[in-house]
């Protein structure tokens, strides 16, 4: 028998924003970012979904059942054989902009899950710590990929991987070497996850992999350990070139920033940019920025998704 939740259950979520690739570590590395969105979900005694947003995304997203944190909690109830609620409010509150590779529908659907998982947990009276690897594999499964969302579940710097089909995703969270200072640059312009696939070429050559692999692996290690390898551990040979047309001016940016040293990519689908800097070398790429880019300096969570219990 499915469990029932219980009106007046009501938590409080909060999910950071990522950036997912990083140059060579395509589909599989994430970092998240000190962007936030947040979202109250209450079971309420009168039937109906109400669902509210402010911030980004608010007049743009739709406010019924096909809202992407709602559909995710659908899924995680199923998931964790629980009945939907009649009565279900959502207020949610977005500090992640949409279609510019800082994922949000990443962040939507932890959200989701996250949010599922409290209100079966008040509901039943049960405490504890959030399940984050049922979060981290579904989110993978509906995301479709694990580097953004695997970020939001668990903060930090995130390596991913599963053996595939219906196999959990694996997620190993490292921390940023202290000297390591993140910049975002978000243009005005959109783009979707979707449009940013599509180009992708269904095969690459075995040399192309090779030295993929091998920037990979020295991404790794320049973002732990050894800084000063950041440049040459992000350049890569899968993705970004493909999709230079889609990205409009980003890879011209991605081009200058690269040629005076500053270890720029695309961050996700784009179309922002991404520059793992250090903090002494920071202060000179916004001086190769023009006015048309907002450049945000988010800091990276050591934590990921969270879980607070509201009154009820």
């Amino acid at each position: 028998m499915a469990a029932a939740l219980r009106p007046g259950a009501a938590v409080e979520v909060r999910v950071p924003a990522s950036s997912a690739n990083l140059g060579p570590g395509f589909d599989s590395v994430g970092l998240a970012l000190g962007l936030w969105d947040t979202c109250e979900a209450t079971v309420t005694e009168a039937p109906g979904l109400h669902i509210e947003v402010a911030g980004q995304g608010a007049g743009e997203v739709p406010l019924d059942a096909t809202h992407l944190v709602h559909r995710s909690m659908v899924r995680a109830w199923e998931e964790l054989g629980v009945t939907p609620p009649e009565g279900l409010r959502l207020r949610c509150r977005n500090e992640v902009p949409h279609g510019r590779g800082l994922g949000s529908s990443a962040t939507a659907i932890v959200t989701g899950i996250v949010a599922a998982q409290g209100l079966h947990d008040v509901s039943r009276g049960a405490g504890g710590d959030l399940d984050l690897a049922f979060a981290n594999t579904l989110a993978a499964r509906l995301e479709g990929h694990p580097d953004n969302s695997s970020a939001s579940v668990h903060g930090g710097l995130t390596l991913s991987w599963s053996d595939g089909g219906d196999d959990p995703t694996h997620t190993l969270r490292m921390d940023l070497h202290p000297d390591v200072h993140v910049l975002v640059l978000v243009p005005a312009t959109q783009l979707s996850t979707a449009k940013a696939r599509s180009v992708l070429p269904t095969h690459v050559r075995h040399g192309d992999a090779a030295h993929n692999s091998a920037r990979a692996a020295l991404l790794v290690q320049a973002l732990s350990a050894h800084p000063e390898h950041l440049l040459a551990g992000t350049r890569e040979w899968l993705h970004q070139e493909a999709r230079r047309e889609s990205f409009g001016g980003s890879m011209e940016l991605v081009d200058r920033l690269r040629a005076a040293g500053h270890a720029a990519v695309i961050s996700g689908a784009g179309p922002s940019v991404l520059v793992l800097s250090t903090r002494d070398a920071a202060g000179g790429v916004e001086a190769l920025v023009d006015d048309a880019w907002d450049v945000l300096s988010p800091g990276v969570p050591t934590t990921g998704a969270q879980v607070r219990r509201l009154g009820g």
